[in-house]
């Protein structure tokens, strides 16, 4: 009877280790989730949610901004009642290493007197690397396509 209750507390044991396991998003989804918040982040103006998914030493377009000044970007069109409106590509995504490299359009759609000129179809690069439990951007290029 012991040796029972053993063996079907460990088969329950089992059964809870595999349904955790089920439920680990695979890191690509992760990243795709993390883009996608950027996306709805930016529509609302919301400056921490565009920023959350990136490190504290992110590098956009070369040395071009930093971190900070996405934020602040964000957060004036926000003070200004600007909208700037993102809408993704499909992401097309490549490991490497450890390392995760995340690629797509993005089309911003003009309604600010900030980034007047900015509006049109982008291809975006992103570089995307483990902190801890989350994966942070660190590295994002783009060049005008339209």
């Amino acid at each position: 009877m012991h040796a029972r209750k053993i063996l079907s507390s460990l088969g329950l044991a089992l059964v809870f280790v595999a349904l955790a396991g089920c439920r680990h998003t695979p890191d690509e989804t992760r990243v795709r989730e993390a883009i996608a918040s950027v996306e709805e982040a930016a529509g609302q103006a919301d400056a921490g949610g565009v920023v959350e998914p990136l490190s504290e030493d992110f590098d956009g377009n070369g040395g071009q901004l930093e971190r900070k000044d996405i934020a602040n970007l964000v957060r004036l069109a926000g003070l200004r009642g600007e909208h700037v409106g993102a809408t993704l590509g499909p992401i097309s995504m490549e490991r490497r290493g450890e390392r995760l490299m995340a690629d797509f359009t993005v089309t911003l759609t003009q309604g600010s007197r900030l980034l007047p000129d900015a509006a049109g179809v982008y291809q975006v690069e992103t570089a995307w690397r483990r902190e801890g439990d989350e994966w942070r951007c660190y590295s994002a290029t783009w060049k005008r396509q339209l």
